[in-house]
């Protein structure tokens, strides 16, 4: 590979750093090709990007990068592959239900919306995490939930009102 493309290829990691906020960094070395074309497939169903890249030039990428990989390049070692993914928490879903078919992929490390967890024994808490439109789901259905008493408790109300007005006016008729 020549300088330039070695250049240009930087350059395409660093963007792909920069445009995803959910990277996993994964070793996916010794699966055979069945194997492998199972997980591209899992992966592609499951809207995640797969790339098989090489440890110097993504290194550089994250040196390159505007966000603060901290020690994630203290993992790239041996063979590397790269998830992409728009939910936090879809690739180690992936990683771990694509386990118990296969040993691989093992989690090197990951960066979630600004934060680096790494190793393989961090896959259940990643798997936990909850994506963005979960917490949002979360969030208005916690501010609905007063709302709707209030309506319900006035409407109760109401309804109490209207009856003790109209037996009031019975009485007096």
């Amino acid at each position: 590979m020549t300088r330039e493309q070695k250049t240009n290829v930087i350059q395409q990691l660093t963007a792909k750093l920069a445009s995803n906020s959910n990277i996993y960094l994964t070793d996916v070395s010794g699966l055979n090709a069945e194997t492998t074309s199972n997980l591209r497939r899992a992966c592609f169903k499951a809207n995640i990007k797969l790339e098989v890249v090489k440890n110097t030039l993504l290194s550089k990428a994250m040196e390159a990068s505007d966000k603060d990989f901290e020690d994630l390049s203290k993992v790239l070692a041996g063979n590397t592959a790269m998830m992409f993914s728009e939910a936090g928490n879809a690739p180690a879903k992936l990683i771990k239900e694509f386990r118990k078919k296969s040993d691989k992929p093992i989690l090197k490390g990951a960066f979630i919306e600004e934060a680096v967890y790494l190793g393989d024994d961090q896959v259940e808490a990643l798997v936990n995490i909850k994506s963005k439109d979960e917490l949002i789901g979360e969030i208005i259905g916690l501010l609905q939930s007063p709302a709707t008493n209030v309506v319900s408790a006035l409407q109760s109300g109401v309804g109490t009102l209207a009856g003790i007005i109209k037996t009031l006016s019975e009485k007096e008729a």
